[in-house]
């Protein structure tokens, strides 16, 4: 019979296995010519490097199939169903925030001809649902593979990255659109409510 932790690995390597085919798939699907670009912050290149970087410590520091709290093995379990929870939701999150987007989703920062302000659907929640799913996505690796040492360096990483992305998108933003965003920023957290 399987153990517990290989079945919560394996729901949550599944849901990687889906990750980046939702990514190519909703944006070809939102956008199906791409619009001329206005402008781009190159900037934001480093963050997502620093994100990648983060993903690759959450991998590199396995545990084996050990317990993440070995002194608790109720807490051990509600942490890797926690995991699973997190790559699904992360998949459902990161689906509906790219959809949403549509033509003005791309992997760096950049403003497309004719570009809107997206404050709907998981957009009126956090600024950056896809960066808040995408952190969930890790922490679900990190909970159901990484050792603690792993989970707390990807974790740092990958904040890092991320305040890196959210400046330099956010800038550009800030640049075409003014007090509609700063308003919009003021009421919406940028990633993580109460957090970030």
């Amino acid at each position: 019979m399987l153990n517990f932790r290989v079945v919560a690995f394996l729901l949550v390597l599944q849901c990687w296995i889906l990750f980046p085919l939702i990514f190519v798939f909703c944006s070809r699907r939102n956008a199906p010519a791409p619009a001329p670009e206005q402008t781009r912050d190159v900037q934001s290149r480093f963050g997502l490097a620093l994100q990648g970087l983060s993903y690759a410590f959450a991998w590199a520091l396995p545990r084996f199939f050990g317990p993440l709290v070995s002194f608790n093995p109720t807490l051990d379990a509600a942490l890797l169903g926690l995991a699973v929870l997190l790559a699904v939701g992360s998949l459902w999150l990161v689906t509906r925030a790219i959809r949403t987007l549509g033509k003005e989703w791309s992997l760096t920062a950049r403003l497309v001809e004719g570009h809107r302000l997206v404050t709907t659907g998981p957009y009126g929640r956090v600024r950056h649902p896809i960066y808040t799913g995408m952190f969930g996505m890790l922490l679900a690796t990190a909970l159901s593979w990484s050792h603690w040492l792993g989970l707390l360096l990807s974790v740092v990483i990958f904040w890092l990255g991320t305040v890196v992305r959210v400046r330099s998108e956010e800038r550009l933003l800030r640049a075409a659109f003014g007090a509609e965003f700063d308003a919009y920023a003021r009421r919406v957290p940028a990633v993580l409510p109460g957090v970030y």
